[in-house]
């Protein structure tokens, strides 16, 4: 029931902020005639494979979104995380997971004139991944008890449900062709980290210790 309890949580909150925005005049959408189906679209988050060409973790992320007269977009979203933390300075651990990780959810296109290919939206997520992670200390004594500390753990089992909260702008450039970005902020609402209290990357998600807010930078393909 708690888990169940922080999804719906999480939902309501986007729809509050709808409501309050539409309350105020912002949301006044259009009457017209045009269709309610209006094609789907493809997309590709650049901001998390420039971060996994950069840096020691990161993600390839695509996505598939269905618009719903420019008002609604169900959106599916899929990537692979990947992470080769070799030697942290402060604990010595060696850090490698590959994964894929998976959101379902959908946006809401918050402007008053929403057929003019320009959207600002918000939206929510339901995310899950299953890993494995391999973890490795070099031996070396304690300073205290002289034994040796290191360890080694191979293919340990692990998972993380969670929710996201976004806001974002979508800009046609041209044609078919949109670029865009989204902040998100997520909760964690359960996870299994196997015999490990908390590892330190899981694929989607990001860092356990400083990962709250996200971010993407889309390039998008109307079809």
């Amino acid at each position: 029931m708690t888990r169940t309890r922080r999804i719906l949580t999480s939902i309501l909150a986007v729809l509050a902020l709808s409501s309050s925005v539409r309350a105020q005049g912002f949301l006044k959408f259009e009457r017209d005639s045009v269709p309610f189906f209006q094609g789907v679209a493809v997309s590709v988050d650049l901001a998390g494979a420039a971060q996994l060409q950069l840096s020691d973790y990161g993600q390839l992320e695509a996505a598939l979104r269905v618009n719903l007269h420019n008002q609604y977009f169900p959106t599916f979203e899929v990537g692979l995380g990947k992470a080769s933390h070799e030697d942290d300075q402060v604990t010595g651990i060696s850090y490698r997971t590959k994964a894929p990780y998976f959101r379902l959810g959908a946006d809401v296109n918050l402007m008053k004139k929403k057929h003019t290919g320009n959207r600002i939206f918000a939206g929510v997520r339901y995310a899950c991944t299953y890993y494995k992670v391999d973890m490795d200390r070099q031996n070396f004594p304690d300073p205290v008890w002289k034994w040796d500390t290191g360890f080694g753990v191979r293919d340990e089992k692990c998972n993380q449900h969670w929710a996201e909260v976004l806001l974002g702008i979508d800009a046609k450039v041209a044609g078919p062709l949109h670029l865009g970005w989204s902040v998100r902020y997520r909760k964690r609402l359960f996870h299994d980290d196997g015999q490990q209290e908390k590892t330190w990357y899981v694929p989607g998600y990001g860092i356990q210790e400083s990962t709250r807010l996200g971010y993407t930078f889309n390039l998008t393909i109307d079809i």
